[in-house]
């Protein structure tokens, strides 16, 4: 599909590195210049992006796909911290809350992004952790500061105010009409600067005493995470309110998993495993292939339903049936990923109308088990329909939010990193957590996470994602790969909240079925379904409430396609953008050489050679 494209197609030969901020695709740049390769370039760009506030820092969390062209396997790299000691429901029921709070020290979850990083680089990683970080560490001396960041701090400052490590950092010009930094204004973070000069220092002195490359980084990840930056990070959160122990940390440990994977059209197309959203787009892949897309042409009417119905029902089981795989009970993935459970499915996809009643399905017969939950889903209000094996809601609408936040919590963004060379590494990274207004943990410099909103408290809404200690919450965060013919073809990820695998599944089928170039699906007119529960934000239970029917469209969508959607009962609602923002990288093995697409909704940017 040829189309004119607001920023240009990068290309590379040796490398490439993208991600939302410049100044971190920088990072990844100079990084690749030193020699290093994609994973050390990944984690250059993740360092300075966790620096700068905006949308990540350094106490949050980090999923990543890595394809390692040594062994030729993808590997899932899962450094999503845990909830903590004492987070239990009765703990948080008994302070009032519906969810684990939004925002300061208790909706922190054990810093991830540290350990992931430093276990990437040493692992897969060529340069030392001093090489990776130094970039980092010459922003957190001072760099000048973004205005949408700067912005940000101003308009979060009474909530800043309530905690004294983030008032002392981020309000520069106490008293003043504007608290906040200027932008363009050089910020300074002494305590953030001194913590990631003891990780280097850590590895400085264990490579004196004669220690391997990749022992010595993780003896600044030791340092981190039971060493004195441990102390003050637990003493700096217990102080105000946090409940994280020493214990939590030492304990917590990044994990290489198996990542899951479904064939698309002869593509395997690789997810973390459900304790992201991941494999809802694996799942809606699955209900997709039994349909002629091609033939119902880009952002039809028909295409716009069929795959809005598919997201429906793929979100419907993400909502019941997804949470940590380590933690009981056992969610039943084998048959949420089946294809014959995939048929089941397609076949209530109707053509008349939008079903505003789709709910879960019932995978469990798919992998020779019995629902256990049965007596739940009718506790919760479903009805189950024996002959289609689906499980209807009677109340799953309601959301009276308004549209504005709802709209905020729907798309709350993050960041993306994505990067390969010319040996065959590929990387792609979803990071997030410790986004601004952030609690800051004592004198460490480090923004705490606010994952444990994603949390339930009410096993009626998933029993697979209930508060525990120990646990991990169902992110949303959730980065892709593609393999074609056994070797790296697309490796894709979007920042948005529970807006990540609609746009990410609409660009895999703009490039597959659509032809499009990486810059083209990543400029794309995509659209949006609110026709699920979200995952962030909202203390009432109602806030979090599926809109049946409700669709975010593109300005340019013709009125014609409007006029249909309507009939079909959709509530319409438009934006300039619908896109993502989505960041990729093409694998061109005709002429042996990388297409990036960088995103043109506004801050991301990439850089090849």
């Amino acid at each position: 599909m040829a189309q004119q494209t607001q920023k240009p197609p990068l290309h590379g030969k040796h490398w490439m590195a993208i991600t939302g901020k410049p100044l971190a695709a920088t990072a990844g740049a100079m990084t690749f210049q030193q020699g290093g390769n994609a994973v050390d370039a990944a984690c250059a760009m993740l360092a300075a992006t966790c620096t700068m506030w905006d949308v990540l820092s350094w106490g949050g969390e980090t999923q990543a796909l890595i394809y390692n062209p040594k062994t030729k396997k993808v590997i899932a790299l899962n450094a999503m911290g845990v909830a903590p000691t004492g987070a239990t429901p009765d703990f948080f029921k008994r302070k009032g809350y519906n969810f684990p709070p939004e925002n300061g020290p208790l909706a922190a979850t054990t810093p991830g992004t540290p350990g992931g990083l430093m276990h990437m680089l040493a692992h897969y990683g060529t340069l030392s952790l001093a090489q990776v970080l130094a970039p980092a560490l010459e922003m957190a001396a001072g760099y000048p500061i973004e205005a949408q960041t700067a912005n940000s701090i101003e308009k979060n400052k009474a909530l800043l105010k309530q905690w004294p490590y983030s008032k002392k950092l981020f309000l520069t010009h106490p008293g003043q009409p504007r608290e906040a930094p200027e932008a363009g204004e050089i910020f300074v973070q002494q305590d953030l600067l001194q913590t990631l000069t003891k990780l280097v220092e850590a590895e400085k002195a264990a490579l004196q005493q004669g220690k391997s490359r990749k022992e010595a980084i993780m003896a600044a990840y030791n340092r981190f995470y039971t060493g004195d930056i441990a102390q003050e990070f637990v003493r700096g959160s217990k102080e105000q309110g946090g409940l994280i122990t020493m214990q939590d940390l030492a304990r917590w440990k990044p994990l290489e998993e198996e990542p899951l994977m479904v064939t698309y059209k002869g593509i395997d197309v690789y997810k973390l495993p459900q304790w992201t959203q991941g494999p809802a787009m694996l799942q809606a892949l699955n209900l997709l292939e039994n349909f002629d897309l091609q033939a119902m042409g880009y952002n039809s009417s028909k295409y716009i339903h069929t795959v809005y119905q598919a997201m429906s029902l793929a979100f419907a089981d993400r909502d019941f049936y997804y949470g940590d795989p380590l933690a009981a009970p056992q969610e039943p993935i084998k048959g949420l990923l089946s294809k014959t459970y995939a048929k089941q499915r397609a076949r209530l996809i109707q053509y008349q109308q939008n079903d505003p009643r789709i709910g879960p399905g019932d995978p469990y017969p798919f992998e020779g088990r019995k629902n256990p939950y049965l007596k739940l889903l009718k506790a919760r209000g479903y009805e189950l329909d024996t002959t289609k094996r689906n499980f209807a809601p009677k109340h799953d609408v309601g959301n009276t939010s308004a549209p504005a936040e709802y709209q905020e919590r729907l798309w709350l963004g993050t960041t993306t990193m994505e990067a390969a060379d010319k040996e065959g590494w590929v990387v792609s990274i979803t990071p997030s957590g410790g986004w601004l207004p952030a609690c800051v943990a004592g004198n460490t410099g480090v923004g705490m996470s606010q994952r444990m909103q994603s949390f339930v408290l009410d096993p009626t809404l998933n029993p697979f994602n209930v508060v525990a200690p120990g646990k991990r919450p169902r992110v949303t965060l959730t980065p892709s790969m593609a393999l074609k013919d056994g070797k790296p073809f697309l490796s894709f990820a979007v920042q948005g909240g529970d807006t990540q695998d609609q746009n990410l599944l609409q660009f895999f089928l703009n490039v597959v079925e659509f032809g499009m170039s990486v810059q083209q699906a990543a400029e794309a007119a995509n659209f949006n379904t609110n026709q699920l529960w979200l995952s962030l934000g909202g203390s009432k239970t109602e806030d979090r409430q599926p809109k049946p029917g409700q669709i975010l469209l593109n300005n340019s969508t013709p009125e014609p396609v409007r006029a249909d959607l309507k009939k079909l009962g959709y509530i319409l609602s438009f934006d300039e953008r619908t896109s993502g923002p989505i960041n990729a990288i093409y694998v061109d093995w005709k002429h042996g050489s990388l297409w990036g697409g960088s995103s043109n909704h506004g801050e991301d940017y990439g850089i090849g050679w």
